[in-house]
């Protein structure tokens, strides 16, 4: 690992040098990525002079414990050498995590797609939950949120709702809710006060950037129509709605939440990418882990990842064994516990540490 480490203080002094150098600034896309570069090895590098320090100090220590004939004095030593095998195990573990190879998506945006499933209304209203949970969330974060596509039941339920999240580090934390999320509540038209189990399924998507996704426009089949809202609300009279159909893959993607046609195209053209990124994404990571344990992050969406229990006003998530007693806080975009506590089980199976 030393060796490693200091391979890496090597390349991120060439780097700092290098992003100071004019010729560079002035090569934008050059200039972009070594910042990059600078910007992941620079807690690495950082971990490591606290650790060379850490074993330097404790090295000193233990040459004086050696040369010195007072007991007192040998005490301290011994107290101060104990403090510093304790920094050199947390600085250890700080290192592994930060030598992790990180996820090339992290930094990007994210699109995510809820879509109500078994439970008729039920589900559809919890898929409104849900969107609300996830909108609260980027909030509580000063991420930009924007609606997609939606598809409303008109009670404040969702068949479908699609919408990106823009802002830093958002796929790194949202790539742990895909999944099935299941609800388990008494519907306010259940007399009997019988309890009802519903389950939603929410996929969250890396926005792909037009480098990514190179989409033949011969592959598109693009068909305008009117849209239309419920009970005849919101009804254009032009055909400003959109359906995209990528022939190679079978996959439709349809808007109609603009009164523009031209912004109902650039919107489903947003999903289309992400879902073939997605799609492509997946074969890759199957090829290479092919026989990988963990779900976490995977996108699963047959997976049952938590479930939201009304009547005990509990949230359990399936994957780490995790229960919270604050449902209500829960579907106010209270959910970092849950996130950092999949992310350190992720961090630690690709450590090969065995909870």
């Amino acid at each position: 690992m030393l060796d490693k480490l200091k391979s890496i203080e090597k390349r991120f002094n060439e780097v700092s040098e290098d992003i100071s150098n004019p010729d560079i600034i002035n090569n934008h896309e050059l200039y972009t990525e070594l910042i990059k570069e600078h910007s992941h090895l620079e807690p690495i590098v950082i971990a490591y002079k606290k650790y060379a320090d850490v074993m330097e100090q404790l090295e000193s220590n233990k040459e004086m414990l050696n040369d010195s004939d007072d007991d007192d004095f040998k005490e301290m030593i011994l107290e101060d050498i104990s403090s510093l095998n304790e920094q050199k195990e947390g600085l250890e573990q700080e290192i592994k995590i930060l030598l992790i190879p990180k996820d090339p998506n992290d930094d990007k945006n994210v699109i995510v797609e809820i879509r109500a499933g078994v439970g008729g209304d039920e589900a559809a209203l919890f898929a409104g939950d849900l969107l609300r949970m996830y909108t609260r969330y980027a909030e509580r974060n000063r991420w930009k949120v924007e609606m997609l596509s939606t598809n409303e039941i008109g009670i404040g339920g969702y068949k479908e709702a699609v919408f990106s999240i823009q802002g830093k580090g958002a796929y790194s934390r949202l790539k742990y809710e895909s999944g099935t999320h299941r609800v388990q509540r008494i519907p306010d038209t259940e007399s009997s006060g019988r309890i009802h189990t519903s389950a939603i399924t929410v996929a969250v998507l890396p926005e792909a950037e037009d480098v990514e996704v190179n989409i033949d426009p011969n592959d598109l089949r693009i068909d305008v129509y009117r849209s239309s809202g419920n009970g005849g609300q919101s009804v254009n009279t032009t055909d400003s709605a959109v359906r995209i159909t990528h022939i190679p893959s079978g996959l439709v993607v349809a808007c109609q939440d603009e009164k523009s046609q031209l912004k109902n195209k650039d919107k489903a053209l947003k999903i289309l990418k992400a879902r073939l990124f997605e799609i492509e994404q997946r074969k890759q990571q199957e090829a290479i882990a092919s026989n990988r344990k963990s779900q976490i992050g995977s996108g699963d969406r047959s997976e049952r990842i938590r479930t939201y229990n009304f009547p005990q006003g509990r949230v359990t998530d399936h994957r780490v064994g995790l229960t919270l007693y604050k449902l209500n806080d829960v579907l106010d975009g209270d959910i970092d516990e849950f996130i950092d506590t999949l992310i350190v089980q992720d961090q630690s199976e690709q450590m090969g540490i065995e909870e």
